[in-house]
């Protein structure tokens, strides 16, 4: 009941106090996390923790600048890691044959699920976090900043700390309802009735109504698309981060 309350009620924390975090609190959490499932028990992961105030001076420009980045007491950044396994397996005379985008695949999901357990079990203990969507746009340069070697690709970013008392208050975010996310069977297709009834709600909150009207647009659809995540933002982004995936070894 504990833990569904806590997902129930968790919100995005990106503002935080000067409490630093206890090496062994983390250094727990982190352990609980790595208890989640994975494929094979292989653990394709790697997690980069960023204390020093230099180092996250370098990486927020890389993460657009949020604020957090350099607030934070801690940075982490979870990573699909099968250089590690690829060295054990011609260490012990067994040909590695991870340098495929099936194995980057089944390695993103077992890194996120790790990021997403770690989080859950801070958020448990009182923690703050928040996500970080800006690592596969920069991910080239992070590879550098934090020295990854082939098969090692950054997938996200997660800050963490005591959350500020600003933090935590107003409103939870607004969520869509289960029936624009789960489908019985087989996926059902959204109709037009559908796709006003499960977004109207939404839309007709103030805050997005506001976010409409400052952004100079009609409706929230075309802040989304047209503003936020746009289709020349995606091809861009997504060309790099195929060249990342090839520099780091996963495409030929």
């Amino acid at each position: 009941m504990e833990t569904s309350f806590t997902l129930k009620t968790r919100r995005t924390v990106r503002a935080y106090t000067d409490k630093a975090l206890d090496q062994a609190l983390l250094d727990d959490l982190l352990e609980s996390a790595f208890r989640a499932s994975n494929t094979g028990n292989m653990q394709a992961y790697a997690v980069i923790v960023t204390r020093d105030q230099a180092r996250k001076e370098a990486m927020a420009p890389m993460h657009f600048n949020q604020p957090q980045v350099k607030q934070a007491p801690v940075v982490l950044t979870f990573c699909v890691d099968f250089n590690r396994i690829t060295r054990w397996c011609e260490q012990r005379q067994a040909e590695p044959g991870f340098d495929t985008v099936q194995s980057f695949t089944y390695g993103a999901i077992d890194t996120i699920i790790a990021a997403q357990a770690f989080c859950t079990a801070a958020e448990d203990k009182g923690l703050g976090i928040c996500y970080l969507g800006t690592t596969t746009y920069n991910a080239g340069p992070l590879c550098e900043l934090l020295e990854l070697p082939p098969l090692v690709v950054p997938l996200t970013t997660i800050t963490v700390g005591y959350p500020a008392e600003t933090a935590m208050s107003g409103p939870l975010s607004d969520r869509l309802p289960m029936e624009a996310v789960v489908h019985e069977e087989v996926y059902h297709d959204f109709t037009p009735e559908v796709i006003d009834r499960v977004y109207g709600p939404k839309e007709a909150l103030p805050e997005n109504q506001q976010f409409v009207t400052i952004n100079q647009r009609s409706t929230l659809a075309q802040v989304y698309a047209g503003i936020r995540y746009t289709k020349a933002d995606n091809q861009r982004f997504s060309q790099a981060w195929i060249e990342v995936l090839r520099k780091q070894g996963y495409l030929d």
